[in-house]
C-alpha cells in the first residue's frame, strides 16, 4: 500500500509539472504577442487556457484521492497540501496569461506607439520567478524558494516605475491613452504573475521546511509590558 502511496506522490509531482510548463510557457506567448503584435499568438494562448483548466481538475482529484488512500505521515501531508495550493496559483498565473493576451489583441487594433516602458524585460524577470519556484519544486530545495521572495520586490519596482511612466504618457499625450492603459494592464497582470511565483515559493517552503512564511511571517517579538504595569 505504501509503495502505492508514494507511486501517486510521483505522478500527482509530473503531473504538476506539466502544468507548471503550461502556465509558464502561456505568459512567454502572450508577453511574445506583445513584442511581436501578434494575433495569432494571442489566440494560442486563449485556446491553451483549457489545457490548463482540465490539468488543474486532474490534479487536484489525484492530490484528493491520494489523500483519502491512507493517512499520510506529515511531510507527505504538507506536500499533498502545497501541490493543492501550488495547483491553483498556476491556473492563475494562465488566467494572467490569457488577460495579457486579450489587452494584445486590443493593442492590436490601435495605431502603434512609443510606450516607455520595458514590458519585455519584466516579463523575463516574471518568467524567471515562476520557474525558479518550479525548480525550487523540483529539487525540494528552499533555499531556491527564498530567492524568488527577494526578487518579488524587483518586479514590484518595476510595477511602480511603469506607473509613473505610463500616466505621464497619458497626461502629455492624450491619443495614447488607451494603449497606455492597456500597458499599465499588462504590467499589472506580470506583477500578478509574479505574487503566484511568490505564493509557490512559499508553499515549497512550508513543505520542506514546515514554516509558514507567508505575510512576511517572520514573527515579531512580543510587546514587552510597560514600566509599572503588573498583569492581571
Amino acid at each position: 500500500m505504501r509503495t502505492r502511496f508514494q507511486q501517486g506522490l510521483d505522478e500527482l509531482r509530473e503531473k504538476l509539472l506539466r502544468m507548471g510548463g503550461l502556465a509558464e510557457q502561456a505568459v512567454e506567448r502572450a508577453c511574445q504577442a506583445y513584442i511581436d503584435r501578434d494575433l495569432n499568438g494571442c489566440h494560442q494562448v486563449l485556446e491553451n487556457e483549457t489545457l490548463i483548466n482540465a490539468a488543474e481538475r486532474d490534479i487536484d482529484e489525484t492530490a484528493f484521492d491520494l489523500m483519502a488512500m491512507q493517512q499520510p505521515m506529515a511531510v507527505d501531508l504538507r506536500f499533498l497540501l502545497a501541490v493543492v495550493k501550488i495547483n491553483a496559483d498556476l491556473e492563475r498565473v494562465g488566467d494572467q496569461a490569457v488577460n495579457i493576451a486579450e489587452r494584445v489583441m486590443d493593442m492590436v487594433e490601435l495605431p502603434a506607439v512609443e510606450l516607455p516602458v520595458d514590458i519585455p524585460r519584466m516579463a523575463t524577470a516574471v518568467s524567471a520567478m515562476v520557474r525558479r519556484s518550479l525548480e525550487s519544486f523540483v529539487e525540494g530545495k528552499a533555499e531556491l524558494a527564498q530567492a524568488v521572495l527577494e526578487m518579488d520586490n524587483v518586479v514590484d519596482r518595476m510595477r511602480d516605475d511603469a506607473f509613473i511612466v505610463l500616466v505621464k504618457k497619458m497626461n502629455t499625450n492624450p491619443e495614447a491613452t488607451r494603449q497606455a492603459l492597456d500597458a499599465l494592464l499588462i504590467a499589472r497582470n506580470l506583477e500578478r504573475v509574479a505574487d503566484h511565483a511568490t505564493n509557490i515559493a512559499e508553499d515549497v517552503i512550508f513543505w520542506v521546511r514546515g514554516d509558514d512564511v507567508r505575510h512576511n511571517a517572520a514573527q515579531e517579538a512580543p510587546v514587552q509590558p510597560t514600566a509599572g504595569t503588573t498583569g492581571s
